[in-house]
């Protein structure tokens, strides 16, 4: 089994509102190990960090000006993680991001769902700790 562990950073809470990814980190593993295969990218949001998101993983957007844009490695990205199964915390909040940058490029490219499988471990621990 294959196995993506996927995590993003982003300018804000909500993609609706314009908010971008800024980091994305992926990890392959490949039958429970790890393979050494690794995704990992800071890009150009193209607008204002929220505070509160900087507060969070102190990424400032004068890092930024120099990265690609999320259109420049989509490509690359979806390669990487295609047929996989994702493994995400809060899976809700990143493929939310994923799908509305995906959507953005305008080239019919598919939604994370049409791409891979999604564990979502936050889910996952809810169910196995309910109320904790």
């Amino acid at each position: 089994m294959r196995q993506i562990v996927l995590d993003t950073e982003t300018t804000g809470l909500d993609p609706q509102l314009g908010h971008r990814i800024i980091e994305i980190g992926c990890v392959e593993i490949l039958n429970r190990r790890v393979t050494g295969r690794t995704f990992h990218r800071y890009l150009n949001p193209e607008r204002a960090i929220d505070e509160g998101a900087m507060s969070v993983h102190g990424i400032k957007r004068a890092d930024l000006d120099d990265k690609p844009k999320f259109a420049e490695i989509a490509a690359e990205l979806v390669e990487f993680i295609k047929d996989a199964e994702l493994v995400i915390h809060n899976a809700a909040f990143d493929v939310a991001f994923l799908d509305h940058e995906l959507r953005l490029l305008q080239n019919g490219s598919p939604a994370v769902a049409a791409l891979c499988r999604v564990l979502d471990t936050l889910a996952l621990a809810r169910s196995m700790h309910p109320g904790q």
